[in-house]
């Protein structure tokens, strides 16, 4: 099926799309993603869902050191993902 193994940004939105509607209760869930994305192997799909909790994970630990956006005039640009208490101490440093 698939062989290559880069994801274009139609593809990965696809994906996040597909995760959504497929949770890990729903049957065939891995064939359904791959479907669904188009062009990747069931395989593909795995491993590329193995590299997102990664990712995640490392964020949620702070092992990924958050953008540095600036000061932006009071907007709340780059303080938008964070969890409340975070958010809040972004906001007074703007």
């Amino acid at each position: 099926m698939g062989s290559s193994s880069t994801w274009t940004p139609k593809q990965n939105k696809l994906f996040e799309n597909a995760l959504a509607i497929y949770d890990k209760d729903t049957p065939d869930r891995w064939h359904n993603l791959a479907r669904a994305v188009g062009g990747k192997s069931v395989e593909e799909v795995k491993r590329h869902y193995e590299m997102l909790v990664e990712d995640v994970e490392h964020i949620e630990s702070g092992q990924v050191p958050l953008p540095n956006y600036g000061k932006s005039g009071g907007s709340n640009k780059g303080c938008n993902y964070m969890d409340e208490e975070q958010r809040l101490k972004c906001l007074k440093l703007q």
